[in-house]
């Protein structure tokens, strides 16, 4: 597998609230490990909170005694979670502190193994885009329940009301997706600075374009901040 990450502010913003974990090694029972948070809150709660996520869960998951790798994110989640609730109790400035958190393994077994909340993103590439993960946003369950155009979502005024993270709120539970990889497939994890800013048929263009996924991760965050560049962006690529 060929990997590649970059996160930027943006044109937009004053500081970078996401964070990326990228690992072509082992950790713990994981092949190999991607994982995209995008922080919440205000002033540098939400940097705070896509860093402990990050930081906590892959410490967790390298010591996990989980028998299967659902069972570990799961266990590793709620952790994560009821520790960022109680960091957020000791300091009033972490209140209201969230982040999404998307992460993804590919398996010996050729599948690619996804975990989500909030409204991160993994798409699948090859000669289309596919979104697999659903987002947990106020718009997306509009457009789930036909309220909403999906081309109209991108840029609701509603569109960064997530009704679920990894957050002082509430524990979360992560979706579970398993889809089949091959060669030449791209797997795409990303923030929505990325998704809001570039369409699927761009990203598509894009990849059709470039080979090396250090030039299309290049050419994906310069176009995002050239389409707006509203939100700080952050990706993974990998090409299987």
């Amino acid at each position: 597998m060929n990997t590649c990450a970059k996160t930027d502010i943006g044109a937009r913003r004053t500081m970078n609230q996401d964070s990326y974990f990228l690992s072509d090694e082992p950790v713990g029972i994981f092949p190999n490990l991607y994982i995209v948070c995008d922080g919440m809150g205000g002033h540098n709660a939400g940097d705070v909170a896509s860093r402990f996520c990050i930081e906590r869960f892959t410490e967790l998951l390298r010591s996990s005694k989980e028998k299967t790798r659902i069972q570990a994110v799961e266990a590793a989640i709620k952790m994560t979670n009821e520790e960022l609730i109680a960091k957020a109790k000791e300091q009033k400035a972490l209140e209201g502190m969230g982040t999404t958190f998307v992460a993804a393994t590919v398996q010996e077994d050729g599948y690619l193994l996804i975990a989500n909340i909030g409204d991160s993103r993994l798409y699948l590439i090859n000669d289309s885009v596919r979104q697999i993960t659903e987002d947990h946003s106020l718009v997306a369950e509009m457009v789930r329940n036909g309220d909403l155009k999906k081309e109209e979502a991108r840029f609701h005024p509603n569109k960064n009301m997530v009704l679920r993270a990894v957050s002082t709120q509430t524990v979360a539970n992560p979706d579970f997706y398993k889809v089949k990889v091959h060669g030449g497939d791209y797997i795409l994890l990303c923030s929505d600075g990325l998704s809001d800013m570039v369409d699927e048929s761009e990203m598509l263009k894009i990849v059709s374009e470039y080979d090396d996924v250090h030039d299309i991760t290049e050419k994906m965050v310069d176009l995002a901040n050239e389409n707006g560049g509203r939100d700080n962006i952050t990706m993974i690529l990998i090409k299987i």
